[in-house]
């Protein structure tokens, strides 16, 4: 199973300042932090599980190495052994679909013929979820030496998540060209407020995240 993500704005890559940031399209470029060798590499990212992509066309275009399909496939196989030995031990059902979604190794726990994948396994407000997700990203990192960007969902909570937002984005916009005041909306986590900030960037207005965590929430402003 495939779905669509972004990486988190720079801006809500630091959780912890409080100060409002606006969000242009400079926002949109990635942290990256160097390994061992020197070369610069994406950043663990996603307090994120933040992480939603600008593309991998934009990200080229500021010099990032982008991972080759092969390193992709290699640490979905390293991700899907990690889970499955997981789900093993603590005797949960689940079936795993690996994918490549752009840059990414995108992983999934669907559920299986034998039975559902427990939603404990997501928890309040996918916390659980993220956790795991970070997890199987560090068994990557240790089985290839390689930092991973990969996405893990569970039963398709995280892209039911994003159709949602974008909802809530596109009601937002659409108040705010309608009155022309500016719209708050209810605190989220850096992923969700990333995916909030892309729908308002393509729809042409400008939008900024403000509070502290973990209230922070996005506000959308007219031009």
């Amino acid at each position: 199973m495939s779905e669509t993500t972004h990486e988190q704005t720079t801006e809500d890559a630091v959780a912890t300042e409080p100060a409002a940031e606006v969000v242009s399209a400079a926002d949109l470029a990635d942290p990256s932090t160097p390994d061992p060798s020197g070369s610069p590499v994406a950043a663990v990212p996603d307090l994120e599980p933040g992480d939603e992509s600008d593309g991998a066309p934009a990200r080229a275009a500021r010099g990032r190495r982008l991972p080759s399909r092969e390193q992709l496939e290699k640490e979905g196989e390293v991700a899907a052994d990690f889970l499955e030995t997981l789900l093993d031990i603590c005797d949960l059902d689940g079936d795993l679909d690996v994918d490549i979604d752009g840059d990414r190794a995108a992983v999934s726990i669907v559920d299986s013929e034998d039975g559902r994948v427990p939603r404990r396994l997501i928890g309040p407000n996918g916390k659980v979820l993220d956790a795991l997700q970070e997890l199987t990203r560090l068994a990557v990192y240790s089985s290839t030496g390689e930092r991973s960007r990969l996405i893990l969902d569970i039963a398709g909570h995280r892209s039911d998540r994003r159709s949602a937002l974008v909802e809530i984005a596109r009601t937002a916009i659409a108040a705010v060209k309608e009155t022309g005041a500016s719209q708050a909306l209810e605190p989220m986590t850096p992923f969700e407020r990333k995916i909030v900030h892309d729908e308002v960037l393509a729809s042409g207005l400008r939008s900024e995240s403000d509070g502290t965590e973990p209230q922070r929430y996005v506000v959308v402003h007219p031009l």
